[in-house]
């Protein structure tokens, strides 16, 4: 517990000092000697933003798994097609999500804007699929690559021990969680420098491939577009798996309070960081296809790594440690963002309170950050998490059609409301289509998943009217909650943020 001494001032004035270079003034509010407000500064740059965005959406599948829409589209040269048009689609709801960033601008990206346009208890549903299922289950995914793919170069070509995996997962999980905690400052230059790892890792595939299309290697292209394995039945599957491979868009919005200039650098942010991730996947793709045939491509279980080994010989060792530095990214871009949803929904009342607090010395939301710690821990050990994705795949669609159908909505009601950037409306009516597409195609492959999982976002309507609509709670649980809050807020050295 932080030691504390009172001093009056010749104001009459009673101020409260702690050890750690805080004082509070008669309102109770905190602040440094120095006069620094505790809260979240205006830390994400143009460069940061852009290194969110493209961080968080290029993880582990562009090295490992293309074939599943290669397998779906029938042919090399519709799969590029997929590849192009999912990178215009996913443009499409990044700009709708630009709107909404300039014109709502609160921290919390899907929450914030499903609790603008269609009021708390359809937030809360989110907010609630969220916690208990989606992000620790989309976060132990992730450091599960990361896992596997840190540990492949020491015991090639031997057989990975699942338990070792698994460690150095919790060991991955837990750094990403320290450095999140500690300083955002940090947080954001190591996000950086990851994402240009990430950009050198695709350079050192795309640059090798056009030089042997260059060099006349184009045999693998001479029937790109030959129909007779194209089935329209696959389509769909094709552009799920592509717009799968494309999310993450969304994340910049996620910390839109913390944005310098938002009006400017998140729309910016979004342009070009979609703009680069097209023209990465794009170009991989056709590296691939230059040295791979589309049967060795669909054989393979690492495609990165397969290249690399018909290319480059004995440096293919490295290109697990680019993986894994690429899934590193992922998981700390996502930690980064998402903390920042819990932040808000527990400033709007929808979560406890403490959530909602800074540390006083470092400027981060430390409790926001550690949420999801214990429940991604426990899935990780226990859970069996790949099915618990497959029940999670839907929701995520539907709720980003929902935002941008909120858009639509909001451009109705709320006509006045200052639009610093404005999309023609055909976008977000294309992009909200194909999301709601996506969704009847997640009922129609998979209705047992699907419904599974829309069992687990139905359970946030009782805890709703639990937990957050009836104000007369018993006692008992308020002062748990009570005590709960100020237990932690003194162990986690937090307090209300200044307005």
């Amino acid at each position: 517990m932080t030691k504390r001494s009172t001093s009056t001032h010749k104001d009459g004035n009673r101020h409260t000092f702690s050890q750690n270079g805080t004082q509070s003034d008669p309102t109770g509010k905190l602040q440094d000697e120095d006069d620094r407000k505790v809260g979240l500064g205006k830390k994400v740059t143009l460069l940061r933003g852009i290194s969110i965005i493209i961080g968080t959406i290029i993880g582990a599948g562009i090295f490992i798994s293309p074939k599943g829409i290669l397998k779906h589209s029938g042919s090399i040269g519709m799969s590029l097609i997929v590849w192009i048009a999912c990178g215009v689609l996913s443009l499409f709801g990044a700009l709708s999500y630009a709107e909404l960033g300039t014109c709502i601008k609160k921290s919390g990206g899907h929450y914030t804007y499903i609790m603008e346009a269609f009021g708390p208890q359809m937030a809360f549903i989110r907010l609630w699929a969220d916690l208990i299922a989606i992000r620790p289950a989309g976060m132990a995914v992730i450091s599960l690559a990361f896992g596997q793919y840190i540990l492949e170069p020491l015991f090639m070509p031997c057989h990975i021990p699942p338990v070792a995996v698994k460690l150095a997962t919790a060991i991955g999980i837990t750094s990403i969680m320290y450095l999140n905690s500690m300083s955002v400052t940090w947080t954001a230059r190591i996000q950086i420098f990851l994402t240009f790892s990430k950009l050198l890792a695709i350079a050192f595939i795309i640059v090798p491939g056009l030089y042997q299309l260059f060099k006349g290697e184009t045999r693998n292209f001479e029937n790109a577009f030959e129909l007779n394995n194209v089935q329209l039945s696959g389509m769909p599957l094709a552009f799920y798996s592509g717009m799968y491979a494309y999310a993450g868009w969304f994340y910049l919005n996620f910390v839109t309070e913390e944005v310098e200039n938002p009006e400017r650098t998140v729309p910016l942010a979004i342009c070009i960081s979609m703009g680069i991730v097209t023209s990465c996947y794009v170009l991989t793709n056709v590296a691939y296809y230059t040295v791979m045939s589309p049967e060795e491509l669909l054989a393979s279980d690492a495609v990165a790594v397969t290249f690399a080994e018909k290319l480059m010989g004995n440096f293919s060792v490295a290109v697990p440690v680019f993986v894994a530095l690429s899934c590193y990214g992922s998981m700390n871009g996502c930690l980064f963002a998402l903390s920042r949803m819990f932040y808000v929904a527990s400033r709007e009342g929808q979560l406890p309170e403490v959530l909602s607090m800074i540390h006083v010395r470092r400027n981060t939301p430390l409790a926001a950050v550690l949420i999801l710690y214990p429940m991604t821990m426990l899935q990780l050990f226990v859970g069996d998490i790949y099915s618990l994705l497959n029940f999670m795949s839907f929701l995520r669609w539907l709720f980003i059609g929902l935002v941008v159908l909120g858009l639509i909505y909001l451009r109705y009601t709320k006509p006045d409301l200052p639009r610093p950037f404005k999309v023609p409306l055909f976008i977000p009516v294309i992009f909200c289509l194909t999301c709601f597409f996506m969704v009847f195609l997640s009922l129609y492959s998979d209705p047992v998943n699907t419904g599974i999982g829309f069992v687990i976002s139905l359970t946030g309507i009782p805890a709703y009217y639990i937990f957050i609509y009836f104000d007369h709670k018993p006692k008992w649980l308020q002062r748990a909650s009570d005590s709960f809050n100020r237990t932690l807020q003194i162990i986690l050295e937090v307090v209300p943020t200044e307005q």
